[in-house]
């Protein structure tokens, strides 16, 4: 661990979180992941090797409590009382990023998988009709894997990448970067629609209000800056 000698506070907590990938598995535990494999899901290219080292360290510094999973294997870690009061900070550094950072965005930024995650904890299942949704996305720029779906059934969301053989109740066609603006709130959907950019048919009941059970990104409303054009 990198140890900067400095009895400055700021130095202290960057001993803790300043590794390569602590904040962003910290900010995967706030947003309710618990397993391992739902960390390396919102985590993308972090080796399992290495994501097993930085949980025994947060674990070691008392910021998450690891608990054996009943009957099972593996574990689950929860953030502790030190994890959870790091959300605001977590948030203001995305509302900073939002402002002064988003010059950085690439292309490969607009990751399906990444952006596929985040919509499948965004669902409210509360707000859907009856025991179970089809949604199915296709992102008309990608040559591989276009079509996605997420089945909600029994309170709980899951993508799929492969048809579920079930009817399908709404249909979302846009490209990976629509998607990613209407659902962070760079773009209405209403704009998106209207542009020809976005694509929403189906259950009219489900159409006509998306964003109560397809909830937007916790800065839907944080100023920002325009994303660089591509």
């Amino acid at each position: 661990m990198t140890q900067y000698n400095q009895f400055c506070p700021i130095a202290k907590a960057t001993e803790i979180l300043g590794e390569k990938w602590t904040i962003l598995i910290v900010r995967e535990i706030l947003l309710g992941s618990t397993r391992f494999n739902e960390l390396q899901r919102g985590l993308g290219d972090i080796s399992p090797a290495l994501l097993t080292n930085r949980l025994k360290m947060l674990e070691g510094k008392g910021m998450i409590a690891r608990r054996r999973i009943s009957g099972q294997r593996g574990y689950e870690y929860f953030p502790t009382e030190a994890c959870k009061a790091l959300l605001p900070v977590i948030i203001s550094l995305g509302e900073w990023a939002l402002l002064w950072a988003r010059h950085t965005i690439l292309d490969s930024d607009f990751d399906v998988e990444f952006l596929m995650f985040c919509l499948e904890r965004s669902i409210d299942p509360s707000k859907l009709i009856g025991g179970e949704t089809v949604i199915k996305f296709r992102f008309t720029d990608l040559a591989e894997q276009p079509n996605w779906w997420l089945l909600v059934q029994n309170g709980k969301a899951q993508v799929c990448l492969k048809d579920p053989g079930k009817d399908v109740n709404v249909y979302f066609d846009g490209s990976v970067r629509t998607m990613h603006d209407v659902w962070m709130g760079d773009r209405t959907y209403k704009d998106a629609m209207k542009s020809g950019d976005l694509s929403i048919q189906g259950d009219p009941a489900l159409t006509r209000n998306v964003q109560s059970w397809l909830t937007p990104a916790h800065y839907v409303n944080a100023k920002r800056a325009p994303i660089p054009a591509m």
